[in-house]
C-alpha cells in the first residue's frame, strides 16, 4: 500500500465539486453543501434534562508503571465518565479529555455547566451551546496556570456535547454515525492504527525493543503503526545521527508495504534545520506514511510540508474549533487534521472534518485515552467522508474495554461498530467502584532525571 502524498492532497477536487458529485443526501434531509452544522435537517422532538453527573475514574498499575517515555512514568489511566438524564428515562454517555483533569471537569461541570442544561432541550443545546467565555475568565482567578482554566471548561463541553449525541441518537434510533454522515454512506467498518511507540528505552535495548513491538502489532493484523521518539534523548546519549539508522531498520524489519508514522521531534532538542535537511528526506526515502507535529508553530509546519515530497504533515489534536483550524488548513500545515472529539466535541470536530474536507484534507482523530473516547471518535470517522483511519493506544488499559458490557473490539486492525441507537454502548454497573477515582498526576519523574537526583 503506497503512503499518502502530499501531492493528491493538494490536488484534490475542491469542496464544491465534490458536493455536486455527491449530490442530496440520502436520508432525506438537505443538500450536503447546505449543511453546515450536524443537526442541520434533523427534527428535534421534545425531551429535557433532568440531571448532569460527571464520574472520574481511574486505573492504578500495581507496578506504578504502566509505561515510560521522555522524562516520565505513567503509573495509572484516566477516564471522565458524563452521563446526562432525561425526563423520557433516555440516559447519554460521553466523555472528557482526562489531560484536563477529572476531579477539575466535575467541579466545572456541576458549578458552571448543568444549572444551564438542566431543563433544555438536547437538540436546542447541540444547536446553541452555551456561552463559556465569562464562567472561563471567572475560573482563570481559580486556576492561574496559562490557559488551564479555557483547558477545563473547554475539556468539560467537548464531554457533555459528546453525551448530547448519544441521547439524540437514542432518541431518533439511529447510530450516531448515521445522523453525523454528510452523504447518507456512513462506514461503521473503521481501519484503526496502532499506536504506541512509548516504552522502548534507548540505554537499555531500546531499538530492539522498537522493532520488536512494531512487529507484534504486524502479527496482530495492524497495517499502521505510530512512534513517540522514546526516552530523553540528552540522558541516554541519542542523537539524530544515532536515529536515522534505527529508523532504516526498523523499515526493513516491517517490510514496504507496512505503514509507519512518526510522531514530533519536537522533544528531542534536534534543530529545525537538521529536521528539514535531514530527518525530512530520510522519512520520504523510508516511506513513512506521515509526520505528526513535526517541531512547533504554524511556521515550522509549512516548512516541513514543503520539504516532504512523498508523506503528509498531520496535526491539530489540540484544536478546539473551526476557526483555531482554519489558518492551519488553509496554509497547508495540516495535510491531515486530527481533531479529537473529547477535546473539542463531536460536533465542533464534525465542523472542522467538513472545513478540512473543503480544503482537501483528510481527517485522523487523536484518540490516545479508552473506551469512552474511542466511541465518540470511531462515530465521527465512521460518518465523515474525508475519513482516514482511527488511532488505538496500544498501552495496557483497561479502561479502553472493562467499562463496557459489551465493549468495542479490535479485529485484525479494524473494529466495527454496531447499529444500535445512540453509540451503541452501555457501561458496566458500578464503574465507580470497579475504577475508584486516584487524584494524584499520572505521570513520575523517571529515575534517571538529573534534575530529581532523589529518584536516582
Amino acid at each position: 500500500m503506497t503512503p499518502l502524498s502530499r501531492r493528491s492532497f493538494l490536488t484534490k477536487t475542491v469542496a464544491a465539486a465534490w458536493f455536486a458529485a455527491i449530490g442530496k443526501q440520502s436520508m432525506g434531509m438537505i443538500a450536503p453543501e447546505n449543511r453546515h452544522h450536524p443537526l442541520d435537517g434533523i427534527d428535534s422532538e421534545k425531551i429535557t434534562i433532568t440531571d448532569v453527573t460527571v464520574t472520574p475514574l481511574s486505573y492504578v498499575d500495581n507496578t506504578r508503571n504502566l509505561w515510560r517515555h521522555l522524562s516520565y512514568i505513567v503509573w495509572k489511566t484516566d477516564a471522565v465518565l458524563c452521563r446526562i438524564y432525561t425526563n423520557q428515562g433516555i440516559i447519554g454517555i460521553g466523555e472528557a479529555n482526562p489531560y484536563a483533569g477529572p476531579d477539575r471537569i466535575k467541579e466545572y461541570t456541576e458549578e458552571v455547566l448543568k444549572p444551564m442544561l438542566v431543563g433544555k432541550n438536547p437538540f436546542d443545546v447541540v444547536r446553541k451551546p452555551p456561552n463559556l467565555e465569562e464562567p472561563s475568565r471567572k475560573w482563570a482567578a481559580k486556576y492561574p496556570e496559562s490557559g488551564y482554566a479555557s483547558r477545563i471548561s473547554s475539556a468539560s463541553w467537548a464531554g457533555l456535547d459528546n453525551t448530547l449525541w448519544d441521547i439524540i441518537g437514542k432518541v431518533k434510533n439511529k447510530p450516531v454515525y448515521e445522523l453525523l454522515s454528510v452523504n447518507g454512506n456512513p462506514q461503521p467498518r473503521i481501519r484503526m492504527y496502532a499506536s504506541g511507540g512509548v516504552e522502548h528505552e534507548w540505554y537499555k535495548n531500546g531499538e530492539e525493543f522498537l522493532i520488536t513491538e512494531t512487529l507484534r502489532y504486524q502479527a496482530m493484523g495492524f497495517d499502521a503503526f505510530k512512534l513517540r521518539t522514546g526516552t530523553d534523548w540528552p540522558y541516554s546519549n541519542m542523537t539524530l545521527k544515532k536515529y536515522m539508522p534505527i529508523m532504516e531498520r526498523l523499515r526493513e524489519a516491517v517490510g514496504p508495504d507496512f505503514r509507519l508514522i512518526h510522531e514530533t521531534m519536537s522533544p528531542t532538542g534536534v534543530s529545525l534545520d537538521q529536521i528539514i535537511n535531514e530527518f525530512c528526506p530520510l522519512l520520504d526515502d523510508l516511506k513513512f506514511h506521515w509526520f505528526e507535529d513535526p517541531m512547533p508553530g504554524i511556521e515550522a509546519f509549512i516548512e516541513v510540508a514543503n520539504k516532504l515530497k512523498h508523506l503528509p504533515v498531520s496535526g491539530g489534536a489540540g484544536m478546539l474549533n473551526v476557526e483555531h483550524n482554519k489558518e492551519w488548513v488553509q496554509r497547508g500545515a495540516f495535510e491531515i487534521v486530527q481533531a479529537d472529539c473529547n477535546t473539542c466535541g463531536i460536533t465542533e470536530a464534525w465542523k472542522i472534518s467538513r472545513q478540512a474536507d473543503s480544503f482537501g484534507r483528510t481527517h485522523c482523530p487523536h484518540n490516545w485515552h479508552g473506551g469512552l473516547t474511542t466511541m465518540s471518535n470511531a462515530h465521527l470517522v465512521a460518518a465523515i467522508p474525508n475519513r482516514h483511519m482511527l488511532e488505538i493506544n496500544m498501552t495496557f488499559n483497561p479502561l479502553k474495554d472493562a467499562v463496557f458490557k459489551d465493549p468495542m473490539v479490535v479485529k485484525n486492525g479494524w473494529i466495527e461498530l454496531n447499529d444500535k441507537p445512540g453509540y451503541g454502548l452501555e457501561v458496566i454497573d458500578d464503574i465507580e467502584k470497579k475504577f475508584p477515582f486516584d487524584s494524584g498526576n499520572y505521570t513520575l519523574p523517571r529515575r534517571f532525571q538529573r534534575s530529581n537526583p532523589i529518584m536516582k
